[in-house]
């Protein structure tokens, strides 16, 4: 519930939320939201444009906390962090105990907002345990804004973004960096 106290922390100050949302309401800015970060600007979509339909992050259905790796899929979207890595399918770290997508996921269908997405070793989108560690319904585990300047997601590209911090990777991984360093 970290992000959520961040959240809300900027909310009851009237000051921090204007700086928020002036920030946000700034064509010339992007951000990242991972993990707990992911939950902060969930909690604050309604100063963000473009992310209004954003679900919250809430239990995941293992009721326990989830330390591994994982596969996700990047989803072709508006995320400019996300450009370019769209069909990578790759290994990725997850720590977490809340990051279950909830709420009226109908609206995010054909609005390219989610952008990232469990599947299971045959690249198959998954809800199912282990391969989906949280629950998530439609394997939703990464969003950005209708302009894709800001993007949320739960795991974490910034622990493997190293080739040699896996233990295996595809030959076409030619350089050192992993495709989450892009």
């Amino acid at each position: 519930g970290a992000g959520r106290g961040w959240a809300n922390s900027i909310r009851l100050n009237s000051h921090a939320q204007t700086v928020f949302e002036a920030f946000f309401q700034r064509e010339n800015t992007f951000s990242l939201g991972v993990c707990n970060g992911c939950q902060m600007l969930s909690g604050l979509k309604d100063l963000i444009p473009g992310a209004a339909n954003w679900p919250t992050f809430e239990r995941n259905a293992s009721e326990q906390f989830e330390a591994r790796l994982v596969m996700v899929e990047v989803l072709s979207s508006r995320s400019i962090l996300m450009a370019g890595l769209e069909g990578l399918c790759a290994p990725i770290v997850v720590a977490h105990g809340e990051g279950r997508v909830t709420g009226n996921l109908e609206t995010l269908s054909g609005d390219e907002t989610a952008c990232l997405r469990y599947v299971d070793n045959h690249k198959h989108v998954t809800e199912s345990y282990p391969h989906n560690p949280n629950g998530s319904p439609l394997g939703l585990t990464g969003l950005t804004t209708c302009d894709g300047r800001v993007t949320i997601m739960m795991p974490h590209p910034e622990r493997v973004f190293l080739k040699k911090q896996f233990s295996w990777c595809p030959p076409s991984w030619r350089n050192e960096e992993s495709p989450w360093m892009a």
